[in-house]
């Protein structure tokens, strides 16, 4: 039979870890395989790029929306598990799982919001691709897996260790252009013992201005008393500029703070901090690269 859709295997991904176990992603595929008598030709089909097979791509995405509407987690790297959520939707015997049947959690309703809102698409209709145009479909796509990227970039980052998290940061500070060479951004990066580092790094490569750096790698949303404190340490360092990184979010009094002081302060959560290490190319790899071109008319026209 033919790879189905990822949507069709959402059923199959669920049913598969059903025994409350945890489940590789390697050998939760290899069930479903098998589960659904899919031929070695079948699993052999892979994307256009070549890069990924059809099968892995569609399971993935599948376990994708059963994770982002609470029926799976991964408690740790590569592995799924399902929930309590999960096991209570096996029991009502679905014919099929789909993302309409999902519509019904609201973590996928807030997922489907999240989604129209970093793509700047209204997508509250679900318009179909067939009312779309390629480039309208290759956009949402494009701005569909950078989503999914970020949200497992902060998944992992909340995984590693203290000391992982400050060389991430110094990593994307002088990709960005800031703390002069590696060796002095490291030097001047430091931890602060509060699951969190903290430093003065210079501006550019000359050092003709500093800026005061601190990163924590909290779940919990940073308010306004956590920035008061930065800022007060920005006039105890003779800074004037600084940028406060967190891998959750600020608080809206913690956004209106920062408008009203004379200091300049950035704040980045963790959904910029995500799309800036994709942007630098901070833990993250190319794995396709579409190019997508038109006709030049000025070309035929001076024949």
């Amino acid at each position: 039979m033919p790879v189905p859709d990822y949507q069709t295997l959402m059923l199959p991904v669920l049913k598969c870890v059903s025994d409350g176990q945890e489940h590789a992603s390697k050998e939760l595929r290899q069930k479903i395989s098998k589960t659904l008598q899919l031929s070695d030709e079948d699993l052999a089909e892979r994307l256009p790029s070549g890069i990924q097979s059809t099968f892995d791509n569609r399971v993935g995405w599948a376990t994708t929306y059963l994770k982002k509407s609470g029926l799976l987690i991964s408690p740790k790297r590569g592995v799924i598990l399902i929930t309590d959520r999960g096991r209570d939707v096996l029991r009502q015997n679905p014919e099929r799982i789909d993302t309409k049947f999902l519509e019904q959690f609201k973590e996928y309703q807030d997922f489907k919001v999240l989604r129209r809102y970093k793509s700047g698409t209204d997508r509250s209709n679900d318009v179909s691709s067939a009312e779309l145009t390629p480039e309208e479909i290759l956009e949402n796509s494009y701005h569909d897996l950078r989503s999914q990227l970020a949200d497992e970039i902060l998944e992992r980052v909340m995984q590693c260790s203290p000391e992982f998290f400050e060389n991430l940061v110094v990593d994307l500070l002088v990709a960005m252009g800031y703390g002069g060479s590696r060796s002095d951004a490291g030097k001047a990066v430091g931890k602060s013992g509060d699951d969190g580092i903290d430093g003065i790094i210079k501006e550019d490569r000359l050092g003709l201005d500093v800026v005061n750096i601190q990163a924590k790698r909290w779940q919990n949303t940073v308010g306004r008393p956590e920035i008061q404190a930065f800022v007060g340490s920005l006039a105890g360092n003779r800074a004037k500029k600084g940028v406060f990184i967190t891998t959750s979010k600020f608080s809206k009094e913690a956004d209106d703070y920062v408008r009203r002081i004379e200091q300049k302060v950035v704040l980045i959560g963790g959904e910029q901090l995500a799309q800036l290490m994709i942007d630098y190319d901070i833990g993250v790899s190319k794995e396709a690269q579409y190019v997508v071109k038109k006709i030049d008319y000025d070309y035929f026209e001076s024949n």
